[in-house]
C-alpha cells in the first residue's frame, strides 16, 4: 500500500510540476517583444512656418487627472504657444490644422529607463546605428523622451543624443549615463590566465567594468571621466547578484538563494558612494543607483543619490520594503527636493522571471517583489517614474506596463502620470519644465490614441499619433 501511495504522490507532484512549468512559461510569454522595427513607417512632417493647430476631442491633463473636452493646441516651431477650449483659442489664418477631434491627446510619454546599446558591437559607428534604430522604435510608440540607463560597451549614446538635439538625425529627447559604474556582476567572472586589471584583461573589455572605483578617489576620477565625455547622469550598480562561492552558478541564474532570500551584497562602500554623488553634483550631473535592497540601497540613499532604481526589498532585506527604507526615502536631497523612484517591469519579466523562479525553487522573483514594493511606495506617497528597462525587442512595446500599474491598484490617471508629469520629477537640467504637460511654453510633444485611456488603459498600447517638437512623426488618425 505504501508504494501505491508513493506512486500517487509522485504522479501528483509530476502533474503539479508540469502545471507550474506551464504557468511560468505562460507568464514569461505575457511580456511583449517587438518585431524588428521598420523605420520606413516614420513619415516626418515638419511644423509649418505659419504654425500648427491641433484639434483635440479629449486632452489628458495630468494636473487634474481628467480629460478636457474640445481643446485647441497652437504650435509655433517646436513650442506650444497656446492651449485651451475651442471657443477661446482661435486658430490663426494659414495655420496647418491637424484634426484629432475623435481622439484622446496626451503629453509625449517619458521612459526613464532604457538600454539603447545593450550588446557589444564591432565599433561605435555600428553601436550608434543600432541605438538609433531602437530609439526610433520608442519614439514611434509615443515615447518622445527616454533616459538611457547604461550602454555598457560604449559612450556612443552621447553622440546619439547630440545628433538628435542638433537635428542631424531623428529620435526622442535623451538623457544618458554612458557606461554604468559597476564593479559587480550577475555572477562571478572567469579568471584570466594572466593577471590584469578587472574589466580590461582579455575576454572582458567592458567599459562599465573597467572604470576602477575601488576607493573614493578613484570613484571621483570615474565621475570626472564621464563628465569629460558628456554624460548627463552617472549610474552606479550598488548590489551584486551572487554571494560567496559564486552562488548562483555562473549562468546568469538570478539574484536569489535557494530559500528565496534575495542576494543584495553591496558592491561599493558608503564612502565611495558619497564621493561619486559629491563629484557628480559639483559637475552638474545627477546620480542613479541600481539597488535591489539591503546595505547597497541604504548606502546609496544615505549618500544622496538622486534616483534609486528597482528597490524591491528593504534596507533590512524585507520583501516589499520596510519602515526604515521609507524613512530614508523621505529624507530630502541636498537641494531640498524629494527623490523619485524608478522601478522597471519589462526587463524583470520573461527570461529573468524564469531564472528567478528556477534558482529560488519557485518561491519568488524580482517581478513579484516589484509588485510588493510598488504598492508600498504608492501608499507612502513616493513619486514613481515610468521605467521599462527595455533593451533589444523591448523597445516600442513598453506601454504594456500601464495595464500592470492599474492591476496593481493605480487609477488610469495615476498610471498615465507616471509617464508624463511624474516622469519629469528629478530629470536633469531644466528639461522637466519643458515636457510632461500640454501647456503653453512647453515642447510640442504629443501623442494620441483612438479611444479613452481613462476608461481603457490598454489604449496606450495602440498609439496612433506622435508629434515631437511640432514635427509629426506618425499619424494613423488621418
Amino acid at each position: 500500500m505504501v508504494w501505491k501511495f508513493c506512486g500517487k504522490a509522485a504522479l501528483a507532484l509530476a502533474v503539479c510540476t508540469v502545471l507550474a512549468g506551464n504557468f511560468i512559461a505562460a507568464f514569461a510569454q505575457t511580456r511583449p517583444e517587438a518585431p524588428p522595427f521598420d523605420a520606413s513607417k516614420i513619415t516626418m512632417q515638419p511644423p509649418a512656418p505659419e504654425g500648427v493647430a491641433v484639434r483635440a476631442g479629449r486632452m489628458f491633463d495630468p494636473r487634474t487627472g481628467t480629460n478636457l473636452a474640445n481643446q485647441v493646441i497652437l504650435i509655433q516651431g517646436d513650442r506650444i504657444t497656446d492651449v485651451g477650449p475651442a471657443d477661446r483659442v482661435k486658430i490663426p489664418a494659414g495655420a496647418r490644422v491637424i484634426d484629432l477631434s475623435n481622439a484622446t491627446v496626451l503629453p509625449g510619454l517619458i521612459d526613464r529607463h532604457v538600454h539603447l546599446m545593450q550588446n557589444q558591437e564591432p565599433n561605435d559607428a555600428r553601436a550608434l546605428i543600432v541605438g538609433q534604430h531602437y530609439a526610433l522604435a520608442d519614439l514611434y510608440a509615443g515615447f518622445t523622451t527616454v533616459q538611457d540607463m547604461n550602454s555598457p560597451f560604449t559612450y556612443a549614446t552621447v553622440e546619439l543624443r547630440d545628433a538628435i538635439n542638433k537635428g542631424l538625425i531623428v529620435g526622442p529627447r535623451m538623457q544618458v549615463t554612458g557606461p554604468g559604474l559597476t564593479p559587480r556582476g550577475a555572477t562571478y567572472y572567469a579568471a584570466p590566465s594572466e593577471p590584469g586589471q578587472f574589466g580590461v584583461v582579455p575576454g572582458m573589455p567592458v567599459w562599465q567594468n573597467s572604470q576602477d572605483i575601488n576607493s573614493p578617489w578613484l570613484a571621483r576620477a570615474a565621475v570626472r571621466e564621464h563628465s569629460h565625455y558628456g554624460t548627463d547622469w552617472i549610474k552606479i550598480y550598488e548590489t551584486e547578484d551572487y554571494e560567496g562561492s559564486g552562488y548562483p552558478e555562473p549562468s546568469g541564474a538570478g539574484a536569489f538563494m535557494p530559500d528565496g532570500k534575495m542576494i543584495t551584497v553591496p558592491s561599493i562602500s558608503l564612502e565611495e558612494n558619497q564621493a561619486i554623488v559629491d563629484e557628480a553634483h559639483r559637475r552638474g550631473l545627477k546620480v542613479a543607483c541600481h539597488a535591489y535592497g539591503g546595505e547597497g540601497l541604504r548606502e546609496c540613499l544615505q549618500a544622496g543619490v538622486d534616483l534609486p532604481i528597482h528597490v524591491i526589498v528593504g534596507v533590512t532585506g524585507a520583501p516589499g520594503l520596510d519602515d526604515e527604507t521609507i524613512r530614508l526615502f523621505k529624507v530630502p536631497l541636498a537641494d531640498g527636493t524629494m527623490r523619485p523612484v524608478n522601478q522597471t517591469i519589462w526587463d524583470l519579466a520573461g527570461p529573468l522571471y524564469l531564472a528567478d523562479m528556477k534558482v529560488s525553487g519557485g518561491k519568488t522573483s524580482r517581478f513579484a517583489l516589484t509588485e510588493l514594493s510598488f504598492k508600498r511606495l504608492v501608499a507612502a506617497g513616493v513619486v514613481q517614474t515610468f521605467g521599462s528597462g527595455a533593451y533589444l525587442q523591448g523597445h516600442g512595446v513598453q506601454a504594456y506596463q500601464f495595464a500592470i500599474y492599474v492591476k496593481w491598484g493605480l487609477s488610469p490617471a495615476q498610471a498615465l502620470r507616471m509617464a508624463t508629469s511624474d516622469a519629469t520629477v528629478g530629470i536633469n537640467y531644466d528639461l522637466g519644465k519643458q515636457i510632461g504637460f500640454v501647456e503653453k511654453g512647453r515642447y510640442a510633444d504629443l501623442v494620441a490614441v483612438s479611444g479613452n485611456p481613462l476608461e481603457d488603459i490598454t489604449e496606450m498600447e495602440r498609439v496612433k499619433f506622435v508629434m515631437k517638437g511640432g514635427a509629426v512623426i506618425r499619424n494613423d488618425l488621418k
